[in-house]
């Protein structure tokens, strides 16, 4: 079917993934008077613009795909649609978005939207991504931008809880992203890709992925003693990172299996940015009011009351 292959170029649960994270920034800026319009808006604007960015990604990547055996099905590789398809397709989902964006949101959503995908396509794909050990550093910042832009549809301005989203959604992809090439190792080595397990070792990546854990940890109380979220979503926070840790530091067993262990952060890091997007969502908090997360805020603190 014709639409099946417009819809897999796009990568799907890329957008599925990135749309649950704008949702938990817009709805942790909007704390409990979400405008559904503008939800609704900033949803479909970004997600177009990630699909674009994603269409775009597969055009410029088709000579290396094919080296891959995680990507060697995509359409542009087998010949199920063609470039030039593509490329149009691409480029009329950005343009869809970007104007989504532009006339229903506001300019700085926007602006963070344009950052991303010119970070993401014309910085990370047709360059970093094939030349630089740093790619994949540069790539993060492409991968933080749906948090940040959902937040500032709301906001209007970006604040320390925009910046703290930003540092969130960058640390969290470096040890997520380092996992994959981990346990993709031979497909980035056939590809000629400089990601770092392939250039300095998988020892080096395992102790880059514990340190970006760490990091990753303290980025998110911030947002809590921030005075931006609560008690619920501190505990989910520190919980989740706590066994992330846990896991990651396993890898340094003798007996340890590197390519399962890899894929046991790579799945845990979804589960982790997953849960955190929906408790921000949840459990927020006026930052005017407090600087430390107060149990007595959010929805979570409404539901407890309601029992109560």
């Amino acid at each position: 079917m014709k639409l099946k292959r417009y819809l897999q170029v796009t990568k799907p649960g890329i957008i599925f993934g990135n749309l649950i994270s704008t949702a938990g920034g817009f709805l942790l800026a909007a704390r409990g008077h979400a405008d559904l319009g503008l939800l609704l808006a900033t949803v479909i604007g970004l997600s177009l613009v990630v699909a674009s960015g994603c269409s775009l990604n597969n055009c410029i990547d088709r000579d290396i795909d094919c080296k891959m055996a995680r990507t060697k099905n995509r359409v542009l590789v087998t010949g199920a649609m063609s470039f030039k398809a593509a490329l149009m397709h691409g480029m009329l989902l950005g343009l869809a978005g970007f104007w989504t964006l532009w006339h229903w949101t506001n300019p700085l959503a926007f602006a963070c939207a344009l950052f991303g995908f010119v970070i993401y396509v014309g910085v990370y794909s047709l360059y970093m991504k094939r030349k630089s050990v740093y790619g994949t550093l540069v790539g993060s910042l492409s991968g933080a931008v749906p948090p940040v832009a959902g937040y500032c549809a709301v906001s209007g301005q970006f604040d320390m809880g925009a910046a703290i989203l930003l540092l969130m959604f960058c640390l969290w992809q470096m040890p997520h992203s380092y996992a994959i090439a981990i346990f993709r190792f031979k497909d980035y080595e056939a590809a000629n890709i400089p990601v770092l397990p392939v250039v300095k070792g998988i020892s080096a990546a395992k102790q880059q992925i514990v340190l970006y854990i760490l990091a990753f940890a303290a980025a998110t109380v911030m947002l809590a003693f921030g005075g931006y979220a609560g008690y619920g979503y501190l505990a989910v926070a520190c919980a989740t990172s706590l066994w992330w840790l846990k896991m990651a530091l396993s890898g340094y067993k003798s007996s340890t299996d590197d390519r399962a262990w890899a894929r046991q952060v790579f799945f845990f890091s979804i589960i982790t940015i997953t849960a955190l997007s929906v408790m921000m969502a949840v459990d927020f908090q006026i930052p005017e009011l407090c600087c430390t997360p107060a149990p007595g805020s959010g929805v979570l603190a409404a539901l407890s009351k309601l029992v109560a």
